[in-house]
């Protein structure tokens, strides 16, 4: 009989690595949501633009040219009605005569962004830069 110390069995070592694939997982799951959400919010800005009073240009151009644009897609350059090529050929020679001419906008407030924007288009096409927006003035406040 041997008195001695008595062992003791060891233990294992406790699992030191961090397990990570919890993480990986939820962070996949995440990125997933914001792939399908980002697109579905950007979709629906909504867009409430104040009215404001109108301000004057501090340097008025020499030439302005005059479009308008009704709800029902009717055209006036300058009060004459013109079809598509006929615009575009009066917003060439306008823009070849004087490349600083403003094109004036006065669009009613019905008419879609898109067709404002082809009217923008146009314009660039034809050389004209200086771009502006007529808008009626703003109710006095109360």
């Amino acid at each position: 009989m041997s008195f001695g110390r008595l062992e003791r069995p060891r233990a294992d070592t406790p699992f030191a690595d961090i397990n990570v694939t919890p993480l990986v997982d939820v962070m996949l799951v995440l990125l997933v949501i914001f792939i399908v959400a980002a697109p579905l919010m950007a979709t629906r800005l909504a867009l409430d633009l104040p009215r404001a009073p109108a301000a004057r240009a501090a340097d008025a151009p020499a030439t302005v040219l005059t479009l308008a644009l009704d709800a029902q897609g009717r055209r006036e350059l300058d009060g004459a009605a013109l079809d598509d090529a006929a615009l575009d050929a009066a917003l060439a020679r306008a823009a070849q005569a004087d490349p600083a001419t403003e094109l004036q906008l006065r669009v009613d407030a019905r008419v879609p962004y898109g067709q404002v924007a082809g009217l923008i288009g146009r314009a660039q096409a034809a050389g004209l830069s200086r771009i502006g927006f007529v808008a009626e003035p703003a109710a006095p406040a109360r």
